[in-house]
């Protein structure tokens, strides 16, 4: 379902410029990103329709480590091959990353292409910022899709900037959601 959700994600697109093999690299790179990362830190949710995934989120506790171990690579290869411009994206998504403040992480979230636009996403964002607020902590994430950031904004957040990748790269903006924040939209 994430392959699906992120097939047009403009930075996956950057990544992997041939459309025919791109379904085959976002899946081994989702297996190895829920296996080697988002599932050891407990925080990833989903939203099940008729049975199947309808859309999933992956969040990172406040306070846990960026980058990519060791024992990861083999899969990243898998997925990325020696795609120098991951490792510029991951550089340069670590150096933007607030650290002044201990806060979630929302690293990715995708909705199936055909459940988009029937809440699905809303209510991934809603279960993870309740506990945000009552925790009192503030929330942060990287969208890389323009018509996304008005969602994130009806939920509190509020776009801080933009990753300095490269040129030819897609423009990706940084944004912040304070804390203690209540979602009367709910």
């Amino acid at each position: 379902m994430l392959a699906r959700a992120f097939h047009d994600d403009p930075v996956f697109g950057w990544f992997f410029l041939a459309e025919g093999s791109r379904h085959r690299r976002l899946r081994r790179f989702f297996v190895t990103e829920l296996h080697h990362e988002s599932l050891r830190h407990g925080a990833v949710e989903v939203v099940c329709a008729d049975g199947r995934v309808a859309g999933a989120a992956m969040w990172f506790p406040p306070g846990t480590p960026l980058g990519t171990e060791a024992s990861d690579l083999p899969g990243y290869l898998r997925a990325f091959g020696r795609r120098l411009i991951v490792s510029q994206y991951q550089s340069v998504a670590v150096s933007v990353h607030p650290r002044e403040q201990p806060h979630w992480y929302l690293a990715f979230i995708g909705v199936d292409p055909a459940r988009q636009g029937h809440g699905v996403g809303a209510a991934l964002l809603r279960s993870r910022l309740r506990r945000c607020d009552e925790e009192g902590l503030p929330a942060y994430l990287e969208s890389s899709k323009l018509e996304n950031v008005p969602i994130y904004q009806h939920f509190g957040f509020h776009v801080t900037g933009t990753m300095g990748l490269p040129e030819g790269a897609p423009a990706v903006s940084t944004i912040w959601r304070p804390g203690n924040l209540r979602d009367d939209a709910s």
